[in-house]
């Protein structure tokens, strides 16, 4: 790692002095930011990047990272240019052995295809045309119809724009593990939890590790459910409010709790759901990312001015305006931010306390005041939590976690 800071220190002085950069305005690069953007990026980075800048690109881009070491990512990009490309001369030499007299026919299509797989044989020798075979959906990895980019260049996770096996194949390597926790309090417990825990074995990061967290009044409930390897359940017996408002806001500080003695040991991303839901689609390695929130359903086509934020300005979750409303049956990120959320949102329900106030939504509001400052480094749209009482939505082509039948009356009494 040192070797690449000494050379990025280095390039910023090359770069500085670059025609090219000068005329896109990048010239304003300080070396002494540089290093301190390494130092902070180096605790993050796995160890078998060190000296290999593709892999760290590879690592910024994946993990949506590189606009959090601007200076660093430019100096990457000039560390990766080839200083000699033999590839072009390699394609106009093969052109004359592709295009003979008996090829002279031969449309440009044709010909384009012919010379990539000619120039890049062994790519194509190692291309799996049986995995082509058995998934013939089409992924354009694009759309029009929604949004798919905040202002602040945090992606909207939407089905069609990703591949889920580069995904799948990145994480896997990195051996990353998942803690998933949910709170099955009361009648929440009976109603809810097995089929919670049966869905999540079956689309819930699915080929990693994951640890299910369980906060519940009544371990002895907690029904069974036959578990892959590398996955287990943790039970956590928590205290059981009066009201169920306590209960939703109380689980923050319950979760900031939990991070900093078992799951910051023990897995690298963490999740957390509410337990009345369903999984019914993959919900995989494509929501990773240093911070995750998603859309509300109700609110993701809704004009600005009809989103509740808490209007109170005595509360600590007032907020004036927002970007996006989002829902908190579903938050996640790496350890380190969740636990920043949580204890975030849990020291404002306390200041509310303290002032003889409530949030209108509770920890929803304190959420969407956290993530109005801190912005999510990654938004997961509807599908990640959709309500099927919303009905038909044209946009909507693959739900993948949904709301359960509710029950309020009865489960909150």
């Amino acid at each position: 790692m040192l070797q690449i800071w000494k050379i990025a220190v280095t390039n910023v002085k090359l770069i500085q002095e670059n025609e090219l950069v000068k005329s896109v305005k990048l010239a304003e690069l300080d070396g002494h930011i540089v290093v301190k953007e390494i130092e902070t990026l180096q605790p993050i980075l796995p160890s078998s990047y060190f000296g290999k800048p593709l892999k760290i690109v590879e690592f910024l881009a994946l993990n949506e990272r590189a606009t959090g070491f601007p200076f660093f990512d430019i100096c990457l990009t000039f560390l990766i240019i080839p200083v000699k490309v033999a590839s072009g001369e390699r394609s106009f030499s093969k052109l004359n052995l592709i295009k003979s007299h008996l090829r002279s026919n031969m449309l440009q299509d044709r010909l384009n295809s012919l010379a990539i797989l000619s120039t890049e044989g062994d790519e194509a020798k190692n291309l799996n045309f049986e995995v082509a075979e058995q998934k013939p959906r089409h992924i354009s990895l694009s759309r029009t119809d929604v949004q798919t980019c905040t202002y602040w260049r945090a992606p909207v996770i939407w089905d069609g724009m990703f591949n889920p096996e580069y995904y799948d194949v990145f994480y896997r390597k990195q051996n990353t593990s998942v803690a998933l926790t949910v709170f099955a309090v009361g009648k929440y417990l009976d109603t809810y939890l097995k089929d919670f825990l049966t869905s999540a074995e079956r689309y819930f990061m699915v080929g990693l590790r994951v640890t299910y967290y369980i906060f519940t009044d009544d371990p002895t409930k907690v029904p069974q459910v036959a578990l892959a390897p590398g996955r287990e359940v943790v039970t956590l017996q928590v205290e059981r409010h009066r009201r169920w408002q306590d209960i939703s806001m109380m689980r923050m500080k319950s979760i900031a709790d939990t991070i900093e003695s078992q799951v910051r040991h023990r897995a690298q991303y963490v999740f957390c759901l509410d337990v009345d839901q369903v999984f019914v689609g993959r919900f995989g390695t494509e929501a990773l990312g240093d911070s995750v929130a998603l859309m509300h359903a109700f609110f993701y086509r809704t004009p600005k001015f009809r989103y509740t934020y808490d209007q109170n300005p005595k509360s600590e979750a007032f907020m004036e305006k927002g970007d996006i409303y989002y829902h908190a049956a579903v938050f996640g990120g790496t350890w380190q931010n969740v636990k920043r959320l949580t204890e975030s949102c849990y020291k404002g329900i306390m200041k509310d306390k303290e002032n003889q106030v409530e949030a209108l939504w509770h920890d929803e509001s304190h959420l969407n005041k956290y993530f109005w400052i801190h912005k999510p480094t990654k938004v997961l749209s509807p599908e990640y939590c959709w309500a099927p009482e919303i009905g038909y939505r044209m946009d909507l082509h693959f739900p993948r976690l949904v709301w359960a039948e509710k029950h309020y009356r009865a489960l909150r009494q």
